[in-house]
Parts: structure tokens; sequence; C-alpha cells
């Protein structure tokens, strides 16, 4: 009798990067080898271990480091450049003992960006980080060497938020949705995990090859903590890590021509509410920029809590700036397509450039960035007596405290030592967003299915 061969947990190879960073200084080298605070080591292995660990359903960053406390990455210096020692690496990232190629295509990713952003960004005086203007040409220039921003392509691409934590139905339907986009030329841009970020790729792969579109883009932007946390899904071709969850976000709005949402738990609501803060400023009240929010019938009560929040807290005039359509995929593609194309016009009109949207205002609250602490959390100032978008920046603070606080390392650290975080809010905005958080736990938004969801806040 034939004996299938043994398939071990891990693998120990040496491999080469793929298309990027194949030479680096031996300042660099000793960089990425230092395993101290201050060295990238520790960086580099975290959101390496990420990608390697891809297409395992997990959001917890901390889980994913101890399961595989024995993985090691070195950047060997050769006389051909650089190899990449991998020891004890899943093995999930290889067949026959060899590593999927776009798995190997994205570890290449993480090295090129965590270089990248130490020597240019955070080290140089090239940017001044302290001011808007500075955020935003390092954002543009983070994209740009990741090869990102594409000059010839006529507006296409569509940026899809939505949960890790969502029900089947639900991720058949963005993938449905990503499927109708495919079919109208459009590309897609997600934060690259599971659930709905990586349905609406799927979709449009199969849309794209059936249109036997060349090139088409599955764009990918994440930032060390959520990386760490929900592992990038295969379907991405384009990965790019951002420093923090503001430049993140900031880098979503500026190459982006559209944004449809999909059911998410506070990640979700943190990414609207960034959104709506930045297209309430007065300054880019009449710039064209689709939003949809969209699922399957079954989420109608989700969009109705989410939009009745955002009207309480917001006003009308946030109302005014997202459509929603519920089980309607053929809809929102149609929508978006035409939105798209009022994009088009208007930075025609305006002769700004369709790669990046230099022309939208970003409000300094949306670009500084926000530790949650237990004190930064309780310092939040939750009321109305201050403009929307100021409101929607702070509010957004208090969701992106949660998001740490549920599936970052570092969030979860503080809640295990100081217990959850506290949040101040004046009584009536108080109940509301209580009503919310609560229908995202009664929902099985929080977590992953099947594991059991401890608050790591509560509201005073």
């Amino acid at each position: 009798m034939t004996r299938t061969p043994t398939v071990p947990d891990t693998i120990s190879t040496t491999i080469s990067p793929e298309g990027s960073l194949e030479v680096l200084s031996q300042h660099e080298v000793n960089r990425l080898r230092d395993t101290s605070a201050s060295g990238l080591h520790d960086l580099l292995r975290r959101c390496s271990l990420a990608v390697l660990n891809c297409g395992n359903p997990t959001d917890d960053s901390r889980k994913v480091m101890e399961t595989h406390r024995d993985f090691d990455i070195e950047v060997l210096q050769q006389d051909r450049g650089i190899r990449l020692k991998l020891s004890n690496a899943p093995a999930e990232a290889f067949v026959d003992g060899k590593m999927i190629r776009g798995i190997r295509e994205l570890l290449s990713a993480v090295l090129r960006d965590v270089v990248y952003v130490y020597n240019e960004i955070q080290t140089q005086q090239r940017f001044d980080l302290s001011t808007g203007e500075g955020t935003t040409n390092a954002i543009f220039h983070i994209l740009r060497k990741a090869g990102a921003l594409k000059p010839s392509r006529d507006p296409s691409m569509v940026v899809c938020w939505g949960g890790h934590s969502i029900s089947r139905e639900e991720y058949e339907y963005t993938k449905d949705v990503g499927y109708h986009l495919g079919l109208r030329d459009m590309d897609i841009c997600t934060g690259c995990g599971p659930g709905a970020m990586k349905g609406p790729m799927k979709g449009a792969n199969v849309a794209h090859a059936k249109q036997r579109r060349n090139l088409s883009r599955y764009l990918g932007i994440s930032e060390p903590g959520i990386i760490a946390a929900e592992s990038p899904n295969p379907i991405v071709n384009e990965l790019v890590i951002m420093p923090d969850i503001e430049k993140r976000l900031e880098a979503f709005v500026r190459v982006s021509h559209g944004i449809v949402v999909f059911p998410g738990g506070v990640g979700t609501a943190e990414e609207i509410l960034y959104l709506l803060g930045i297209l309430l400023h007065p300054s880019n009240q009449d710039m064209p920029f689709p939003v949809i929010f969209t699922g399957p019938a079954d989420s109608a009560d989700y969009f109705k809590r989410i939009d009745e929040f955002l009207t309480y807290t917001l006003g009308d005039a946030a109302r005014s700036r997202y459509r929603i359509l519920i089980d309607d995929p053929v809809g929102v593609a149609r929508s978006m397509r035409a939105g798209i194309n009022e994009v088009t016009d208007f930075r025609r009109a305006h002769q700004d450039a369709f790669y990046y949207n230099w022309r939208l205002n970003v409000d300094r609250d949306f670009q500084a960035p926000f530790t949650p602490t237990h004190e930064a959390m309780a310092g939040l100032a939750l009321h109305r007596d201050q403009p929307v978008h100021e409101l929607a920046a702070n509010l957004r603070r208090a969701f992106s405290g949660i998001v740490a606080g549920n599936v970052k390392e570092s969030g979860i650290r503080a809640i295990e030592a100081n217990g959850p975080f506290r949040l101040h809010a004046e009584s009536t905005l108080m109940a509301q967003l209580d009503e919310l958080l609560s229908s995202f736990v009664a929902q099985g938004r929080m977590k992953l299915p099947g594991s059991t969801y401890v608050p790591c806040y509560t509201l005073q």
C-alpha cells in the first residue's frame, strides 16, 4: 500500500526577494537584524509571519505569534544581492517545499515597505509629518515606491470596506458585488484581510477573467498592527504597508475613486467615520465621491443602525454623502460606475490627477497618529458641541481604540494589564453609542465565528 508522505507543520528555507529590493546597504541589513527596541527585526518578523500565515482564519495577532514562536526571518547579504532565511515558516505557504509565488511577492513587499518607511519617512527630515502637506506627500511617496500609482490608467479603483467577521451569506454577497464591479472594468482595493476584504477581490477576479481583462488590480493597504492580526488574502497582487492606521486610511481615500461599504464591526465604523469626517469638511463639500453602503437582505438592520447613529451624531449632511442599497449587487455596480464617471469628469475639469486625489482636504485631526492608551481613550471629546468633522474624528479615535483592544497585540496586552478602556460621553450620545456597539456584539461582528467576545471597553 502506498503511503502519503507526511507534510511538516513548518518549513525552513532560503529565498530571494521577488521584484523589489534585491540589494540593501550594510546599514539597512543591520537594522533588519537588530532585535532591540529600536531595531526593525521584530516588525519584519511579525509582518512576514502574517503573510506566510495567509489563509489561517484568526484575528488574534498574539495567538499567531505564540503559535509560531519558533519562526524567524534573517536577511543575508550575499555577493549577488540579499537572501531571506526563513526558519520554521508555516507550511501552508509552500507547495511541495517551494514557496507559493504570490506569497513570495507579498513577503518582498513587506521587506520593501519596512525598509523604505524607516529610511525615507521616519528617520529623515524630508517630510514634516507634523503638517498636513508633509503627511500627504509621505503617503504619496510610499505608494509610489510600491508601484501602486498608475498614471496611465483611467479611474477604476473601488475601495471595499467591511468586516472580517461576517456571515457566509454576507461573504457570498461581497463576492457577487465584486463580480459585477469587475464586469464593468473596476479594480478592487481593500484592507487585504479575510471576509468582506477577500470576497470582492474573488468576485472581481472571476469577472475580469470573463472579460479577458489584463493587468487587473487587487490592491491591499494595511499597517503593521492590522496585518499581523488579519493575514492578507491570496488574491492580493499589490500590497502596501503604511506605518500607522491614519496614513493607511488616508491612502485609501487618496487612491480610490469610490468606496463600497459592506457589513462589519467597529473597524468598519471607524472607516466610515473617517471618510464622512473628511467629506463633511467645508472645502470638500462640492467634490464628487461615490459612497455606497450595501449588504444582503439580512443585513438591512445593520445599516439601519449605522444610518441612525450617523444621522444622530453627524446630522443629515452626513446622510447626503452616502447611498444605502440592500440586496442589489447590479445596482451597486451600476451606481458606482456612474459615480466614477462623474469623478473622472470632475478631475479632468480641475486638471487633477486620476491616480492620487491631491485636491481632497484631509484635516489634521484625521492625520495625527492616535495611540489608544487608557488615558487617551478616557479623554476623548465625545459630545455634539463641536463641528461635525471634529466629532467624527473623535468618534473615529474611540472606535480605533476598540479595534486595538480587540485584535492588536499591543491593545490586547494593555487591556489585560489595566482592564477595559473607559469612554466618557454626553448621556444621549452615549446611549446611541451603547446601542450601536451592543448590536455589533449581538450580531457576532466583534470576533470571528466560534470565539467568545469579551468587551475591551466600558461606557461611562
